[in-house]
């Protein structure tokens, strides 16, 4: 029988995984069919005794096992058997422990990542592998020991307890680095696989413009969601607003609420990317104190989001930035991506234990870095540029050593509504003006640059072209570096008439870029 224990336990996971009792309110669900009566007489009629029955499984014990499985065959049921240290247990096909128990996590809006299990036998090894760290006591059969994160010194309920303590006294710390089941890849240093430990890692994404950091990221976040990890990603411009990893709140004409992002990762299955184009500049401090507030009181109660991603941490997280109160920000499962490492908040570098450094002179990036936060580095060769896909990887207390990353599954989806359709703003748009400054066109997305660009007289589109500045503005205020260097390559040509130059810019960009049909709207601002 069910006892109540609403003092203990908010969920109890029962008959092997096909019973999830509530205590609170004694509500109890099945999570399959109940056993077909022909099958309990069948076994009466064979003389397998004892034979117990409950609202779904069908229990009996060693050395009855042939026949049970005779008589599951002979009645043409789809049926498992299950051992248990003699127990011979007959269940629905699929339902087991884990079944059962990430069934009680999702009525409890928990992930089986923040998870402990904890078993001795056969029927334990679905459920040791289903959840974060697996622990086997230390009477456990040999074959779920071999395969259990974590052995218990004590046996039976002892090392229940001793397993009971290490989360009472230091979250299980020591496990720390040895869950290499779960940890993320990153890429390889030469024969060397290199991986990030998903509790224990904090890490820096640096470079500069257009070098590569987003891409990056969302490799990394690809492989995070892919391995059931939660995560949110605070995005000041805008830049992972195409995700399919997550749900995109906010835009340039709305801000996000806060209560809206708490909502989304109630469900552990859902990630969220936070637009903070709609949010004022002047605003956006108390935003993000009021945001990381209350993640940080989500993370409290149920360990999401696992992993936290700060874009452009040199405004959000300035050097000068002295909070009223604590955040909450954790010294692991936070990624954040910078242009400037040197003008991120010093306690915030003191946090890092990883940083990846992509683009030019990587090297001096992280020099810049770690001058700031007051770490030695070692010394570094200069690198004149990473090539496309590359970082330096620097696992601090160790050499920085260069690293091919694992590129994403699917090719990022450059940031098409933002950057050919939406507003950059005042500051980083594109200004035709010419040599005599008589002019001042803004284009404040490429549909509108394109369009100026093909209309603007010869002189004037020449002297930005000889200037290199088309180039210049797709690299720092595009972000889109591949595009930069093609654009680079037509304003280093002499020998291209304006008309050709044209052109080919225009070329450069559909190719990368899928502009509106109608390129004649909006051009007025």
């Amino acid at each position: 029988s069910i006892l109540p224990a609403p003092e203990l336990f908010d969920q109890i996971v029962a008959e092997n995984g096909a019973v999830i009792y509530t205590p609170t309110t004694r509500a109890i669900r099945l999570t399959a069919a109940p056993p077909a009566a022909a099958l309990v007489a069948e076994l009466d009629a064979r003389g397998v005794a004892p034979v117990a029955v409950g609202r779904v499984i069908v229990a009996t014990w060693e050395p009855h096992q042939d026949a049970v499985l005779g008589v599951i065959r002979d009645l043409g049921l789809e049926l498992q058997v299950i051992f248990n240290k003699g127990a011979v247990m007959i269940l629905p096909s699929g339902v087991n422990k884990a079944s059962g128990l990430l069934g009680a996590l999702r009525e409890l809006g928990l992930s089986p990542h923040n998870v402990v299990a904890v078993g001795d036998a056969e029927n334990d090894h679905a459920l040791l592998a289903s959840v974060e760290c697996g622990v086997a006591v230390a009477n456990a059969l040999p074959s779920l020991a071999e395969s259990a994160d974590l052995v218990t010194a004590g046996d039976h309920g002892q090392g229940v307890i001793e397993l009971i303590e290490h989360l009472l006294t230091n979250d299980l710390e020591v496990v720390v680095g040895r869950l290499k089941r779960h940890w993320i890849p990153l890429g390889r240093a030469g024969e060397r696989d290199i991986a990030l430990d998903p509790y224990a890692a904090n890490l820096m994404v640096c470079g500069t413009s257009g070098s590569g950091k987003s891409t990056l990221t969302s490799g990394l976040l690809e492989r995070l969601a892919d391995a059931g990890y939660q995560f949110a990603i605070v995005d000041p411009e805008g830049d992972y607003a195409t995700t399919d990893l997550a749900v995109v709140l906010g835009g340039p004409r709305r801000s996000p609420l806060v209560a809206e992002v708490l909502d989304v990762l109630a469900e552990p299955e859902r990630s969220v990317v936070i637009n903070l184009l709609g949010v004022a500049l002047d605003q956006r401090p108390t935003y993000f104190g009021e945001l990381m507030t209350a993640l940080a009181g989500q993370r409290a109660r149920t360990g999401r989001p696992h992993w936290l991603v700060i874009d452009e941490a040199h405004h959000m997280l300035p050097a000068e930035w002295r909070p009223a109160a604590d955040l909450g920000l954790r010294p692991h499962g936070t990624i954040y991506i910078t242009v400037h490492p040197g003008s991120v908040a010093p306690n915030i570098l003191g946090t890092l234990d990883t940083v990846l450094a992509v683009g030019e002179h990587p090297e001096a990036t992280l020099r810049e870095l770690a001058e700031v936060a007051g770490i030695a580095m070692p010394a570094v060769a200069p690198i004149e540029r990473l090539a496309p896909g590359n970082a330096l990887y620097w696992k601090l207390g160790a050499p920085p050593v260069e690293v091919v990353t694992e590129p994403p599954k699917a090719e990022r989806t450059r940031h098409v509504r933002k950057y050919t359709e939406g507003n950059l703003g005042r500051d980083r748009s594109f200004y035709f003006r010419g040599a005599d400054g008589r002019l001042n066109l803004k284009a404040h997305n490429l549909q509108l640059f394109v369009e100026l660009a093909d209309g603007v007289d010869e002189d004037t589109f020449v002297h930005h072209l000889r200037r290199g500045e088309y180039s210049a503005w797709v690299r720092a205020e595009v972000k889109d570096g591949e595009l930069a260097d093609a654009l680079a390559a037509v304003e280093g040509d002499p020998t291209q008439s304006a008309a050709d130059a044209r052109a080919a810019i225009r070329a450069a960009i559909e190719a990368r870029y899928t502009l509106p049909a109608d390129t004649t709207s909006g051009l007025v601002d």
